[in-house]
């Protein structure tokens, strides 16, 4: 008679095993990674004490002294604005519907392109905000036009802003009208142009809100996180950059491309698109740019609330790649050619 062996069975107690040990590893895990974070920050903290002559005598050489100097400068005049705009945006973006915009701006695409344009005086924040803003607009059945004027503008023509501007230019008040007519005139003149030559195909509507399944105080906390993180670390950036430009570049490099209109226009607004800072932060990195020309600063107002690097992955991901890689180049080319002509009038 053939003997047969019963197969060994799976317990619950061997299931528990297996989840304990691996609980067990978790465990190991995370306290190894602890230990490993705390030992990097001993070693730092060793080398930097001895470390501390060397860096002391580099702290105090006068270029770190005059970097010092100007990025301090430019983050103690820029952190008020940048914070109550980051509070007003959240407020806005979360207690306002977007519905109320929808309702607020006339049927005619042609004629809600410039009243969406002028509607962007009504979020005091940054352009990390108007792109949700927008999106939220283009779901809620706005002309897709008037919702990308709105979003070109309310980054540069907001009260926080435009304050901002006046703040940073003391003895120039025109670079406020100049950077208001600019704007303005780059969101109408790019809503006209969707309206004639944009394509349904190439914007992808947003699918969702952005707030949903959370509650008023939750989604306004939760903005205003996000925009102090991203913005703050833009404006730190662009302090460094130009304070950078200001203690370390020869300034006979920055004479030179100062001097060229051409050059100098090109270069803050490339300058601009790279550094990818906070609108209601740019105009004092712009003031601190005094080598170059009003008209050449106001390209740099003008271009960096509308197309940056940040801005282009928030586009590309809010309406899609195809609508970001043609809106992009376009905006920055108008915003430069629109920023030298209202330049050469008013300033």
């Amino acid at each position: 008679m053939a003997i047969t062996k019963a197969a060994p069975q799976q317990t619950d107690g061997g299931t528990g095993d297996r989840d304990g040990r691996r609980t067990q590893r978790g465990r190991a895990g995370e306290e190894g990674r602890h230990l490993n974070s705390s030992l990097l920050l001993t070693m730092l903290m060793l080398v930097l004490v001895l470390l501390q002559s060397p860096i002391r005598r580099a702290l105090s050489a006068p270029v770190m002294q005059s970097w010092t100097t100007v990025f301090v400068a430019v983050m103690v005049q820029a952190l008020p604005f940048l914070v109550l705009g980051v509070l007003l945006s959240a407020a806005i973006a979360v207690f306002v519907p977007p519905s109320f915009f929808a309702r607020a701006l006339p049927r005619r695409p042609a004629l809600a392109v410039p009243v969406a344009s002028a509607a962007g005086a009504v979020l005091p924040g940054c352009e990390c905000a108007s792109v949700p803003v927008a999106g939220a607009l283009v779901r809620r059945g706005v002309t897709p036009a008037a919702a990308l004027a709105f979003l070109l503008s309310a980054p540069a023509i907001n009260p926080i802003v435009l304050t901002a501007t006046a703040v940073a230019f003391p003895g120039n008040p025109e670079m406020v009208l100049a950077r208001l007519v600019a704007s303005l005139l780059v969101a109408c003149a790019m809503g006209w142009l969707w309206l004639r030559l944009g394509r349904t195909d190439w914007l992808k509507p947003p699918s969702r809100q952005a707030y949903d399944g959370q509650s008023k105080g939750e989604a306004f906390w939760g903005s205003v996180r996000h925009d102090v993180m991203h913005a703050g670390g833009f404006l730190v950036v662009g302090a460094m950059a130009a304070a950078t430009l200001k203690a370390v570049v020869p300034e006979t490099w920055l004479s030179t491309t100062a001097d060229n209109p051409v050059l100098a226009v090109l270069a803050l607004a490339v300058l601009a698109v790279v550094l990818s800072i906070c609108s209601e932060a740019d105009a004092f990195v712009a003031a601190s740019l005094s080598q170059f020309s009003l008209t050449a600063r106001l390209t740099f107002l003008v271009v960096g609330p509308m197309i940056d690097l940040k801005l282009f992955a928030m586009q590309a991901g809010t309406f899609g790649r195809a609508f970001a890689l043609r809106f992009a180049p376009a905006t920055f080319v108008l915003a430069v050619v629109v920023s030298v002509l209202v330049g050469a009038v008013t300033l």
